[in-house]
């Protein structure tokens, strides 16, 4: 999608729960093998103890508002996006959110697309403002907690480990607030699917009449398992190795940018372990651009529909990943379905490169955690600001 009116990336942040568990932990519990410890190349995963992802997207909401500068009575779009349980059985998260966030004048919206969720709110509050800019600010949030008893953060997948967080992205046509610095301009954002890759997460399981009725834990391995065996591991592989390239391509095409420009800093992937983004991902990337595939879920694992906003988090924020005035970068994501998105984002001219964060900013992902630092919740660490 390329977009008739400039669209700014405001502000984005994470918040992840300060509590963390290790590859270690684990496998003193007995709950991993040593050798599946280095096929996913994460260090440690972010656990929350207590609280729901609606609580941590409220935090996550403020936190992205705060940053922007905006009021929340300014925002006319909130779009929250999920992968797993949100608390409750029968009822709207994304209200919950704009209630805690104090945008009691949203409309909000909820988007169930697994794990390129957040991408799919990106699109869907992208393509409301181009529509109508009247609506102001729109603000996009994920949370997801992969906890017990329904879930096994660490042995429910293959190769795969699920992190608890929350982020959260404001998003709006005219230009940046508070801190111009900090703002990405949203140059494309392409999304692509496979619908017949959703027998992935279904197997051969008969349709239920309530949740977690095939098993008590949810159980990926089992579905993924039964799609190897009726389809084998090169047809999922085929499948990437067109649709991925096809939405970097098209991305690309779309914000004007093209695949060896130096300013294209890199290509930051979902966060899905080294194993598979070795296998699928890098080479797919590297059928289009030469620009690095940037793995940066070594410290949150995977964070459900998360992913997209996290890493544009890291874009936007202080520290490594930090793109200075007139860089690019791509980011990918990817959900089962299965959909990719792939969104162009730039630094404006004129914004510092590396200079001091926004007031309250948090450390990049890299650094230290930050446990009780200033201008946070003493429960939770950021990645991004």
């Amino acid at each position: 999608m390329k977009f008739d009116r400039p669209l700014y990336v405001s502000a984005a942040t994470t918040w992840l729960p300060a509590t963390v568990e290790t590859p270690d932990d684990a496998v003193r519990a007995g709950r991993l093998a040593p050798e599946d410890v280095a096929a996913t190349g994460y260090r440690r995963l972010p656990v929350s103890r207590a609280e729901a992802p609606p609580e941590m997207a409220v935090r996550a909401a403020r936190r992205a508002l705060e940053l922007a500068g905006d009021d929340p009575r300014d925002v006319g779009l909130l779009v929250h996006a999920w992968t797993y349980h949100q608390g409750h059985d029968f009822w709207s998260p994304a209200h919950y959110i704009a209630h805690g966030a104090g945008a009691l004048d949203a409309l909000p919206v909820g988007v169930q697309q697994m794990c390129n969720g957040g991408a799919c709110a990106l699109e869907l509050a992208a393509a409301r403002l181009q529509a109508d800019p009247a609506t102001g600010a729109a603000l996009v949030t994920t949370a997801d907690r992969f906890c017990e008893p329904g879930f096994d953060r660490w042995r429910g997948d293959y190769g795969l480990w699920y992190g608890d967080g929350a982020t959260a992205a404001v998003l709006r046509t005219a230009a940046p607030g508070r801190d111009p610095g900090q703002a990405l301009e949203l140059l494309s954002l392409v999304t692509a699917a496979a619908p017949a890759m959703e027998t992935m997460h279904r197997g051969r399981d008969a349709f239920s009449p309530a949740p977690r009725e095939h098993s008590r834990v949810v159980d990926i391995r089992r579905t993924k398992k039964a799609f190897l065996e009726d389809n084998g591991k090169e047809h999922f592989a085929k499948i990437v190795q067109q649709r991925v390239p096809s939405v970097i391509r098209a991305a690309l095409y779309d914000a004007g940018v093209s695949p060896d420009d130096p300013a294209l800093r890199g290509v930051l992937l979902p966060r899905l372990g080294h194993a598979a983004l070795s296998a699928a991902y890098t080479p797919a990337v590297a059928l289009v651009t030469s620009a690095p595939a940037r793995d940066v879920g070594h410290d949150t694992g995977h964070l459900g529909a998360g992913d997209v906003l996290a890493n544009l988090a890291l874009l936007a924020g202080p520290g490594r990943w930090r793109l200075s005035p007139g860089e690019t970068a791509v980011v990918l994501s990817a959900g089962a379905g299965f959909t990719w998105s792939c969104a162009v984002v730039r630094r404006p001219v004129g914004g510092p490169a590396n200079g001091t964060p926004a007031q309250g900013g948090a450390p990049a992902q890299g650094s230290a955690p930050a446990q009780g630092s200033a201008n946070s919740d003493s429960s939770d660490r950021k990645e991004g600001a």
